[in-house]
């Protein structure tokens, strides 16, 4: 990726266990965001000595090496793209080059929680690694400020902002998790809650896409591990379902990072494994409703309708 960390200026227009869309604090009031505003570049420094922190780290090695293996297969598997696009991305040799996309979900306000502060730099450390462009990685939490959205468009990354005009499908897309994936693409969710993973695995329940998608957020087998079999069948079928189908690969956290990266694994979905299955594993694969689940950790359709602005309860 020719954007290295270390060059990223910001532009300013005009003057650990699972929560809700995990966000690390609750939004921050009017004069909080006002405060932030002030010290937009100091929050810079800050990220930036974060990323050099962590590239120094063996467990960033680690990491890199493991996400590079991972994406490997799912990058070499064609995807829905035209003839155009394929022809524009083919290299010297005439092999075929396709990049990722990046979704990042709930990732938290990364301007006073150090937790999230850790986990976008160590974003922004995958993506380098994995020559994604920054405009291909696109974020969403109710959490970020005026201020933190700045950031990170300045950083040159997407910020996905609710459209009232669109807010239903924005609600499937983003705040239910329901994201289709038809290019390879790498889902960023570290301590997200379970309905958010069980939503994005409904809305690839195929063999194809599946295949295309790579997750880096909480072990599956962890959280089968942690939830009642029968809660988790009913609730949760996908994820349950999945646990037997992904490959997962523990990624080392030390201890002093012990709340940033914990049970944490890179999963894919090798295609041989999916292409086994009869095909009755994939005809049958209902919405979830989540009715039984009193604190659910996502926000439903209903409560997007309305077009008082989003807010977010963690």
């Amino acid at each position: 990726m020719s954007d290295s960390v270390e060059e990223w200026q910001v532009v300013r227009r005009g003057k650990g266990a699972s929560r809700k869309f995990k966000s690390h604090h609750q939004i921050p009031p009017a004069s909080a965001c006002l405060q932030e505003q002030l010290d937009v570049q100091k929050l810079v420094r800050r990220i930036r000595d974060t990323v050099s922190e962590l590239r120094v780290e063996e467990l960033w090695q680690q990491w890199k090496n493991q996400l590079l293996l991972a994406t490997s297969t799912s990058l070499s598997r064609p995807s829905e793209r035209s003839e155009t696009d394929t022809q524009q991305d083919k290299d010297t040799e005439g092999t075929v080059q396709q990049h990722l996309e990046c979704v990042c979900y709930g990732l938290g306000s990364f301007s006073s929680c150090v937790s999230a502060r850790y986990q976008l730099a160590m974003l922004l450390l995958l993506l380098d690694a994995g020559q994604i462009p920054l405009k291909n990685c696109s974020l969403y939490d109710p959490a970020f400020s005026s201020a933190e959205r700045d950031v990170l468009r300045g950083l040159g990354l997407t910020v996905l902002t609710e459209n009232e005009k669109n807010s239903i499908l924005f609600c499937d897309l983003v705040k239910e998790g329901k994201r289709l994936a038809t290019k390879p693409t790498l889902f960023y969710l570290m301590h997200c809650g379970k309905a958010l993973y069980n939503n994005l695995l409904w809305k690839n329940w195929s063999p194809r896409c599946l295949s295309l998608v790579t997750i880096i957020g909480n072990c599956f087998s962890g959280i089968r591990e942690r939830t009642i079999e029968r809660e988790l069948r009913r609730d949760y079928c996908y994820i349950s379902k999945a646990v037997d189908l992904c490959e997962e690969r523990l990624l080392p956290c030390p201890s002093r990072l012990i709340d940033v990266f914990s049970d944490t694994a890179v999963i894919t979905f090798p295609s041989d494994r999916l292409n086994k299955l009869p095909q009755s594993t994939w005809t049958d694969s209902p919405e979830p409703q989540y009715q039984h689940c009193l604190d659910l950790e996502i926000i439903l359709k209903q409560t997007c309708i309305s077009t008082s602005p989003v807010t977010g309860d963690r």
